[in-house]
């Protein structure tokens, strides 16, 4: 009689040497080196965990991922395989061995998604195209509040894209994440590179950027990182004076005597002390220690000052700002705040402008380029009738 069953297929024997001797019936097509390892672990006994049981074919390991089946590993019909038996010690080492290769492959993985995500979203209003759901536009001013011109449109794709990566380390330092902020810090350092170096020198986002990560450096506590630290350190000095002046002469002069951010210049000296002291040079790191100290006894804002800024409706953090720039002169602070609540309304009404012109050019679509009207140049066409 006829069966409609399906014939099911030949199995394959092979030979298991080692820990564990005896031939076992398998499907090479379907089994896989998990199940094996579980087959061998059952005929061990003794309650053996699969997980400490290895398995040699052919002179390398059999390994779980990527997950293959045994045919694909290269067994055939009468394959010996060699099995041995781990310490239960050290199968808990090669699981966490394991655990840590996925999370670093997971890690690197987030890494690349992340790099693609900010270069996609650097591409957008940069080359005249729109997107329905996005209104916004990206401005960078230099010391004295002079908005930069970008030269091209890659530079303002990079600088975006070094912008939202820099940003993004940011938010993981303040998670305390500081190996995975010191990866997209990392990034945002390539992406700064691929800037024009005339565009990046007007402002001081690269020498905060290392700055940050040396920062990262020392919170690791990453001592091999000492000689690059060094060099990062330099890099960050020369970029603040280039952009501030030596000792910030050029931010006062363009901020009406206003001092810089003296919390910037704490930070990179703390630094530059760590370094030279670990590099032997005693003296050097003393007196960037010190000058750190006394410039932080300077950020001591007194309380009655912010007191009296608050009183006059200013939010505490904004008040403290303003006393430090100004060496905690009240009504030099206070013009600071207006001249700073000034320029916030004009950038918002840009921002209102911007929205406007991206609606508009929504309601007349694309060219046959894919691009969005040029509104100078519609402006231009209607003036002439």
């Amino acid at each position: 009689m006829a069966s409609d069953e399906a014939p099911k297929p030949a199995a394959d024997r092979i030979r298991v040497v080692g820990k564990w001797v005896g031939a076992l019936e398998v499907d090479l097509g379907a089994w896989t080196a998990p199940m094996l390892r579980a087959e061998v672990a059952r005929r061990v006994g003794g309650g053996v965990e699969p997980e400490r049981v290895g398995l040699i074919f052919g002179g390398r390991v059999l390994k779980d991922d990527p997950p293959a089946s045994l045919l694909e590993a290269g067994l055939k019909a009468n394959a010996k395989v060699l099995s041995s038996l781990a310490s239960p010690d050290r199968a808990k080492e090669i699981a966490a061995e394991a655990a840590k290769a996925k999370a670093e492959e997971e890690h690197a993985a987030r890494l690349v998604r992340l790099w693609d995500a900010a270069k996609a979203m650097s591409q957008r209003h940069t080359d005249g195209s729109f997107l329905e759901d996005e209104d916004y536009n990206l401005d960078l001013e230099d010391q004295s509040g002079q908005k930069v011109m970008f030269g091209s449109v890659d530079d303002m794709k990079a600088l975006k894209m070094a912008l939202m990566l820099h940003q993004k380390g940011k938010t993981q330092m303040k998670k305390k994440k500081y190996k995975e902020a010191l990866d997209v810090l990392i990034m945002a350092e390539e992406a700064f590179s691929l800037c024009d170096s005339k565009l990046i020198q007007k402002v001081d986002n690269m020498p905060m950027l290392q700055l940050d990560i040396v920062w990262c450096y020392f919170v690791l506590r990453d001592v091999s990182c000492l000689e690059v630290a060094g060099t990062r350190l330099e890099k960050a000095r020369v970029g603040f004076e280039r952009s501030h002046g030596k000792d910030s002469s050029r931010f006062r002069v363009l901020q009406a005597g206003r001092q810089a951010d003296l919390a910037i210049y704490v930070r990179l000296e703390l630094l530059e002390g760590v370094v030279a002291y670990h590099n032997g040079h005693t003296e050097k790191a003393r007196e960037s220690l010190t000058s750190a100290q006394a410039k932080y006894l300077q950020l001591q804002v007194p309380d009655e000052a912010i007191s009296m800024l608050m009183d006059m409706g200013y939010e505490a953090r904004s008040a403290k700002r303003a006393l430090k720039m100004t060496g905690y002169d009240i009504q030099s602070s206070v013009d600071l705040l207006c001249e700073e609540r000034e320029k916030k309304i004009r950038r918002q009404e840009e921002d209102r402008e911007r929205q406007r012109e991206i609606l508009e050019q929504m309601r007349y679509g694309k060219t046959p380029m894919n691009k969005a009207v040029d509104l100078q140049k519609l402006k231009d066409l209607t003036n002439i009738g």
